[in-house]
């Protein structure tokens, strides 16, 4: 099929890097793999902080989906409407009309919904994107939590499972040289969950100072110096800064670590997790939000309570002191990714997802 690919809250031609812009391009592979034509109709972002910031987008909003109806009424018309990441603060305002009016349908992928939104002035962006959610002849969902939200606040929105993958290929010819003391982590250095997992993770390895590790990060964002803050008092040599790097030396380095250590406070899922299982790294996070998306516990790392900093800090010193355990995990890891959360696994089931909900000839 023609796929018209929006997201927007962010562009995958975006400048900055994100979990948001991975993901976008991720999906945008698969669909190709899977033998479909894709493109990415529109560049513009309609998330917006603030619900004033929301309003002043009006004018812009009806002059692009203009744009967008013209080009159509003259060249050649998608078969579908493929919208990644849906929600109150980035609506789609462009697919389910469009779709209409061109009688192709309209998905959804990582869509979401919170009831709570409502009473906090953000009704009519909720309400927009509970009218696609509607709308589309399938909703996918990344995480059990995410199918569950939409579920509850839409029974009668068709939904569709698709479990969070990455392009293993840089990992599947890596061989791995682990450092058993090597720490690793992986993530922007921005305000909110991010800055809230570093704090956690800093409280915590002050917790088992005493044992002989070390800590690479890598990432960087506008909160770089606030994060170096955190660690300031460990001793010189223990916590290595990396800076950003591309995915070719993310797996390389990830490839001579030993643990994978980020909290995930508030992570939606987090494929910098998948990574590390693919370069053979057992993982230490929470239980929380979508992280058991990504980790299979006891098998391919530790989850524990969340908030539960001593807990968090006894699973990092646990692995470090039970080689054999941390080795198993580690080969659990790496297998778990290759085997389930490949590129190639995700094409095929994204491809068939769309054969049976989209693919018919029937608009939703």
């Amino acid at each position: 099929m023609r796929v018209a690919f929006y997201a927007p809250m962010k562009s995958p031609n975006h400048p900055v890097p994100s979990g948001d812009r991975l993901m976008a391009r991720l999906l945008i592979r698969a669909l190709a793999l899977a033998g479909h034509e894709v493109e990415v109709v529109s560049e513009f972002r309609t998330y917006a902080a603030t619900q004033e910031a929301a309003a002043a987008l009006g004018n812009a909003i009806a002059l692009e989906g203009e744009r967008l109806r013209l080009k159509w009424q003259s060249a050649t018309r998608p078969e579908l409407w493929f919208c990644y990441h849906p929600y109150y603060k980035s609506p789609d305002p462009f697919g389910p009309a469009i779709s209409a009016e061109f009688a192709i349908p309209y998905v959804t992928a990582e869509a979401s919904y919170a009831a709570k939104r409502d009473g906090t002035g953000w009704a009519a962006q909720q309400k927009r994107v509970g009218e696609a959610v509607l709308q589309a002849a399938v909703n996918i969902c990344f995480t059990g939590r995410d199918q569950a939200g939409l579920a509850a606040a839409f029974p009668q929105a068709r939904l569709a499972g698709l479990k969070p993958f990455i392009d293993t290929a840089p990992f599947e010819s890596l061989s791995p040289e682990p450092d058993p003391r090597r720490l690793m982590v992986v993530a922007m250095m921005r305000g909110g969950d991010k800055m809230e997992s570093y704090a956690m993770l800093a409280k915590a390895l002050r917790l088992i100072e005493g044992r002989p590790w070390t800590l690479a990060v890598i990432g960087n964002g506008p909160m770089r110096q606030q994060v170096q803050t955190l660690f300031a008092d460990f001793p010189a040599g223990r916590i290595e800064w990396l800076g950003e790097r591309d995915g070719a030396d993310i797996a390389g380095l990830l490839g001579c670590g030993g643990l994978y250590v980020w909290p995930g406070c508030g992570e939606a899922y987090g494929l910098a997790y998948l990574e590390a299982q693919a370069a053979g790294l057992p993982v230490v996070a929470q239980q929380t939000a979508g992280v058991p998306a990504v980790v299979e516990p006891e098998v391919t790392g530790l989850l524990t309570p969340e908030g539960d900093v001593a807990a968090y800090a006894g699973a990092v010193a646990a692995l470090l002191d039970d080689g054999q355990k941390r080795d198993a995990m580690g080969q659990a890891a790496r297998r778990f990714v290759l085997a389930e959360r490949s590129l190639a696994t995700a094409a095929a089931r994204l491809d068939g997802i769309l054969r049976d909900y989209a693919a018919t000839g029937v608009v939703r």
